[in-house]
Formats: structure tokens, C-alpha cells, sequence
């Protein structure tokens, strides 16, 4: 860690504040400033290892502050080929990279890097117990922290919904990166009068697509990352299975296949007490439930510690505008699912704290100084 100690702490970029004026009399003006808070500690996840640094370290450098980015050590090579590329763009010491995992010896990268008195700030995207190990760690020096943990994202589909919208919409969602996406659709609540003709469309979404080696032709899903996430999607599905569910599509490892490959699995038949809808999978497996009523539907929907993303579907805008408005989570789409808003994104409850992307980064990444001075 000599880099981090000879030339990261208590340093920050050469950056001109952004001022907002809030009185200016005869005798005095009063204005804030935007200034940078520090080092900062990006800690990343592996199953977006590039979207999610560049989302943390570019704005973080942009507002003058020095970064430490430590990549999940399942995917630490992409950051490491950035690093190689950028390393000459900035001085010694402003942007640095760590790779490693925890030792035998209980040495834990991520905690020493949130405990060290230089780092100021620490932005984390990842699971919901890491977030709150890192948020009892940031808490002795009082740390700015940001927090994007995981969901269970509710994707509630109303009884005047367009049907074949609404079924791949929400299945490429649950789909996307093989179900590896923080935001991905995890729960659906369809309404019963149209449970039937929805769950058929959805099983149909199966058969377009091929989970299988991405450098074979047609493939459009590749495996589950790694062996951890494999057997627990597995444990999920087998649990569901225990516990009366319907598999409509999949349901077991692929066999005869090396790798972590994992079919498009469908269920009906579960509940709020089945680990499949309590948990988040994060894998490419989704639940179909049923509801009678609006207020049903929201009160499952928010009945759980989750809070990150979730999506309404229906042809009448306005209904399904006002229903959106009322689920618990930090991201709402209306006909859409995990699509990229352009907007501050995070989570809330255990999801998260804080919010980066668009003008979020502004807070995020500076601290706020209210100045009066006089004339």
C-alpha cells in the first residue's frame, strides 16, 4: 500500500468549486461551494466490473477528488487493463487500482481500505451484507459512503396491461446478464383476471433464447459467473421445488455441459415465505404470482426490506402512473424494466443510501461549504 500512504492521502486534483449564490446585498454575499471531499474508495462488484467503476471513478476524478478503485477479485482484470491504458493520463497517486481478496489470515482489502484515516469517502456497489459491514466500518471516522446494494425487484402487471408487452419486457429484464443485474425484475405480480395468458406468453420468451458459450452462434445468455452464484441459484430452485412449486421452464443445471450454465427457469406456485420470492436470486430464475386488488398487489410488492427497483405495466397511463407512485423503491419504470434512466440511481431501505448518475454525482462525489462573506 505505499502508493496509497506516499502520495494519495489528504490529496486532492486542482479544482475550481461550483458556486451557487444564495443572497448578494450591499454588505454581504452568501454562496455554497462544491469542493472535493478527499480519496475516495470505489469497491466494485464482478458482475459489471466496468460499468460499475467508470460510474464511480470518472465523476469522483471530474470533481477533483483522487480514487482508489478495488475490483471484486472474480473480475479484477478488466480494471487492471483500464489502469494500464489511463496510467499516464493523471499524476503519481490520483488514480490508483487494488486487486486482491481476503488471506487466511483474516487481512481483508476491503475493510482496510474503508478504515484508513485517508480514504474520505467510499462508494460501494454490492450485496446487502457487505454494504452493512462497510457502513459500520465508515461510521468510526464518520466517512461519506454511498451504498448501492441488492434488490428484489417487484414487476406488477395491472389487469389492463398489453399482455406480449408486458411478458418480454419483463422477462428480458428478469434475463438480462443471465439474471445478474442488481435492478432485474425478481418478483412478478400479475393480476388474476389475465394470470393465465401472461404466464404463457412468458414461458414463450423462453424458447427465443440460447443460454450457452458466448463465442457460439445464436447465443444470447452466457453461464452464471461463478461457482458461489451457481449453487445458489440451484439451492433456490430446489428449495422452491420443496415447497410445492410449478416449474414451467428449466429448473435444473444443465447436464453433460461444463460451466456454470443455468436454463431460463420459470415458477408458479410460490409465496411470500418461499425463499425464491424473500431472497433475491440473482440468477436466471423468476417467480409469477397473482393478485385480486391494486392495494394486494403494492402492500406484497413493498413487504420487504428490498427497495432498488421496480416496474408497473398497463395501456392506461394514468393508473399506472399513480401505482407506480406508490411503490417503496429507488428506481420506478412505468412499461419498462431496468432500462437506464439517465437519472440518480440507488436504492432504498437495505438497497442503499445515496444516489449516483446524473446530477447526483454533484453531492456524491463533493462536500457542501456555505460561505458568507462581506463587501
Amino acid at each position: 500500500m505505499g502508493v496509497l500512504s506516499e502520495h494519495v492521502i489528504g490529496k486532492c486534483l486542482t479544482y475550481e468549486p461550483v458556486v451557487e449564490v444564495y443572497k448578494d446585498t450591499e454588505t454581504e454575499r452568501i454562496e455554497t461551494h462544491r469542493r472535493p471531499i478527499g480519496v475516495v474508495a470505489c469497491i466494485t462488484p464482478w458482475n459489471f466490473p466496468v460499468f460499475c467503476s467508470v460510474q464511480k471513478w470518472a465523476p469522483a476524478l471530474l470533481l477533483g477528488n483522487t480514487v482508489v478503485v478495488k475490483p471484486s477479485p472474480r473480475t479484477p482484470l478488466s480494471m487492471l487493463a483500464i489502469a494500464e491504458i489511463i496510467k499516464d493520463v493523471f499524476p503519481p497517486g490520483v488514480f490508483n487500482v487494488v486487486t486482491g481478496e481476503d488471506t487466511k489470515d483474516g487481512f481483508s482489502l476491503s475493510k482496510f481500505l474503508t478504515a484508513h484515516p485517508a480514504v474520505r469517502k467510499v462508494s460501494f456497489t454490492g450485496s446487502i451484507g457487505t454494504g452493512k459491514a462497510i457502513y459500520g466500518s465508515v461510521a468510526s471516522d464518520m466517512k461519506r459512503v454511498t451504498l448501492e446494494c441488492g434488490g428484489n425487484d417487484p414487476a406488477i402487471v395491472r389487469a389492463d396491461a398489453d399482455i406480449a408487452t408486458a411478458a418480454k419486457g419483463i422477462f428480458g429484464s428478469a434475463m438480462a446478464n443471465t439474471g445478474q443485474l442488481c435492478c432485474a425484475a425478481k418478483r412478478v405480480f400479475v393480476h388474476e383476471s389475465i394470470m393465465e395468458q401472461f404466464t404463457e406468453e412468458f414461458t414463450k420468451q423462453a424458447a427465443t433464447t440460447k443460454f450457452d458459450d458466448g463465442f457460439a452462434d445464436g447465443v444470447t445468455h452466457g453461464p452464471i459467473q461463478n461457482k458461489m452464484q451457481f449453487d445458489r441459484v440451484s439451492e433456490l430452485v430446489e428449495d422452491a421445488k420443496a415447497n410445492g412449486a410449478n416449474i414451467l421452464t428449466g429448473g435444473a443445471a444443465t447436464e453433460g455441459k461444463p460451466g456454470y450454465f443455468y436454463p431460463p427457469t420459470v415458477i408458479t406456485g410460490v409465496k411470500e415465505g418461499v425463499r425464491i420470492v424473500d431472497e433475491e436470486q440473482f440468477g436466471p430464475v423468476i417467480p409469477i404470482m397473482s393478485y385480486s386488488t391494486e392495494e394486494e398487489a403494492l402492500e406484497r410488492a413493498n413487504n420487504c426490506m428490498f427497495g432498488l427497483g421496480a416496474s408497473v405495466w398497463g395501456t392506461d397511463a394514468a393508473a399506472a402512473n399513480a401505482m407506480a407512485a406508490q411503490v417503496q423503491a429507488g428506481t420506478v419504470w412505468v412499461n419498462q424494466h431496468s432500462d437506464i434512466t439517465g437519472a440518480p440511481f440507488g436504492g432504498m431501505k437495505w438497497s442503499g443510501i445515496g444516489r449516483e448518475l446524473g446530477r447526483s454525482d454533484w453531492s456524491s462525489f463533493t462536500e457542501l461549504q456555505t460561505c458568507r462573506f462581506v463587501k
